[in-house]
């Protein structure tokens, strides 16, 4: 699934939901519930989902960076020239940039 694929799918509004159930220390889920409002959230659930969703995505984003480190320095050790790497992480970026 494309980066676009998947931004798309996680803003729409029908997505199906699951219940978990989490413990947390009493004084944050009372911080939560202070914090949300003045941030535009209406509960502290969204705004959990909100800082859950940042969190995931920022990782996401540093195990992929991780994987093409992973695939660049095993193409290097194939003996791939630094200029044919180059130019295909370029074009990697351009297309990511494009389906964004």
């Amino acid at each position: 699934m494309s980066n676009t694929e998947r931004v798309f799918k996680r803003l729409r509004r029908d997505r199906p939901m699951v219940s978990v159930t989490l413990r947390m220390p009493e004084d944050v889920l009372q911080e939560l519930k202070r914090v949300a409002p003045a941030l535009g959230h209406s509960g502290y659930q969204p705004l959990m989902r909100a800082y859950v969703g940042r969190g995931l995505r920022q990782d996401l984003a540093r195990l992929e960076a991780s994987e093409v480190h992973a695939l660049v320095a095993s193409l290097r050790r194939r003996g791939v020239d630094e200029a044919t790497l180059e130019k295909a992480l370029a074009d990697a970026a351009r297309a990511s940039q494009a389906s964004s």
